[in-house]
């Protein structure tokens, strides 16, 4: 929803994007009361939120003012932005309507026409007289900047997107309620003409016979999505490990080898309060890690295990993903399969890759769910990994294969909007690694996620 709350906060009448409040998260309604002083269109509404990737189905307005007679039409002024609205009702009689009189109308808001012929239009649901501006501000307006008592209109049940799946123009309407894995991959594309900034803290232990290796890896990744279907990111990690083999110790610290991303949703359809989607990445992993090993000198192992103590995996690595996810009510189900095709860098590379990941979530809080914000996810997912063999100056290493399966429970906390907690603790199950891999004991991440 903070993307709907971004979208709004570009209209020039809108207010700052923290005064758009989103009201029921399962309709889809919200609410804002625009800027005093300036004229609002819903046309422009609409047309800002389709190109968020929303259908705007309909909005309430409540707007103080004076009323105006024109031949048989009535019109509202709005004083403080010196705009009309042509009103409409079968039975104006009902209102006791008045010229010059001042009143509070809410009803139900559309534009008519284009260009410079538009017309905004309110059909009437209800009417309040107001002997004064004064009175009028405290029968149901809101004080203008100033604090002035001046009456200002607002919108009431800004119905965003409608309940069942719609289409607009061939582009699906964004969910209702963000997905959330951890270490799955999404198939959301996070702020439309935006992006977030998510550093990761990793802790690892791992070991392979007497020798015990502790990591401590951050990894930042930094995302924008230009569009409703493209997201384009960049993953930067940097790596200190320590080594210790109960005679030997040691330490180092580099950075990784960058990934660079770029993300297509190519499916997507949205029910009430949930959605599926479906899209798939390509990533390019570049030789720009540390690649300097301990020396035998530092500790006594094989070159190919020391070379797995170094913050990379190889060389130049192409990277293919496809995820897909399920949301309903509190239950959301994601998936993702992901290839990894590694080349050499001075002769040393790990085997290529098949990942296959599963995401399962449950929001546990709050137990009554009618705004986005503060939500506590409960999350379980599943890594298995399937490595073919590794090479070493040019040959294949014997016992280098593996084959692993883990299991990380975790929770996510969304502290505001456009904040968000996650921790996760990785644990194998199955561990069919080769006498030349580093097995891995547990993997622990703490990361936090922030949009703009």
């Amino acid at each position: 929803m903070y993307n709907i709350q971004k979208a709004v906060s570009r209209l020039d009448y809108a207010p700052k994007l923290k005064e758009v409040e989103i009201t029921d998260i399962k309709k889809g309604l919200g609410v804002f009361v625009p800027k005093p002083d300036k004229a609002v269109s819903f046309a422009a509404l609409k047309q800002t939120l389709k190109k968020a990737g929303y259908k705007l189905d309909t909005a309430d307005i409540t707007i103080d003012g004076k009323l105006i007679r024109e031949a048989d039409k009535w019109l509202l002024l709005n004083e403080p932005s010196g705009q009309k609205f042509l009103l409409e009702s079968k039975t104006f009689e009902k209102f006791g309507f008045e010229p010059d009189s001042s009143f509070e109308i809410t009803g139900i808001w559309k534009t008519v026409g284009e260009g410079t012929s538009a017309q905004e239009v309110v059909e009437l649901q209800s009417a309040k007289k107001a002997e004064t501006t004064t009175k009028a501000a405290t029968v149901g307006s809101v004080k203008n900047a100033a604090g002035d008592g001046k009456p200002v209109f607002r919108f009431l049940n800004t119905s965003f997107v409608k309940p069942s799946p719609l289409s607009i123009d061939g582009k699906e309407n964004e969910s209702e309620k963000s997905l959330a894995p951890i270490r799955t991959t999404s198939p959301g594309l996070t702020v439309y003409q935006g992006g977030a900034i998510v550093p990761r803290f990793y802790f690892i232990k791992q070991h392979l016979g007497e020798l015990d290796v502790y990591r401590q890896v951050l990894d930042v990744s930094v995302s924008y999505t230009p569009t409703t279907k493209i997201q384009l990111e960049a993953e930067i990690p940097f790596s200190r490990t320590f080594f210790d083999d109960g005679e030997n110790e040691g330490s180092g610290s580099g950075l990784g080898n960058v990934t660079l991303w770029g993300k297509y949703r190519f499916f997507r359809t949205v029910k009430t309060y949930g959605d599926r989607q479906a899209a798939f990445r390509l990533g390019l992993e570049l030789p720009t890690g540390k690649k300097n090993a301990p020396s035998e000198r530092e500790i006594n192992a094989p070159a190919f295990v020391r070379q797995q103590l170094t913050p990379i995996s190889g060389g130049f690595s192409p990277r293919f993903d496809v995820a897909l996810s399920q949301a309903g009510g509190r239950f959301i189900f994601g998936g993702n399969i992901e290839g990894i095709l590694r080349t050499e860098r001075d002769g040393f590379r790990l085997g290529d890759e098949i990942r296959i990941n599963t995401d399962f979530e449950y929001v546990l809080l709050p137990f009554e769910y009618a705004k986005p914000g503060r939500e506590l996810f409960v999350i379980l997912e599943t890594s298995f990994i399937a490595r073919s063999k590794g090479r070493f100056g040019g040959l294949e290493v014997p016992a280098s294969s593996s084959t692993e399966f883990y299991i990380s429970p975790g929770l996510q906390f969304t502290a505001a909007p456009r904040f968000v907690i996650e921790g996760s603790l990785q644990i194998p199950l199955v561990d069919n690694s080769g006498a030349a891999m580093l097995r891995t004991d547990y993997n622990f991440l703490f990361g936090l996620k922030y949009l703009f």
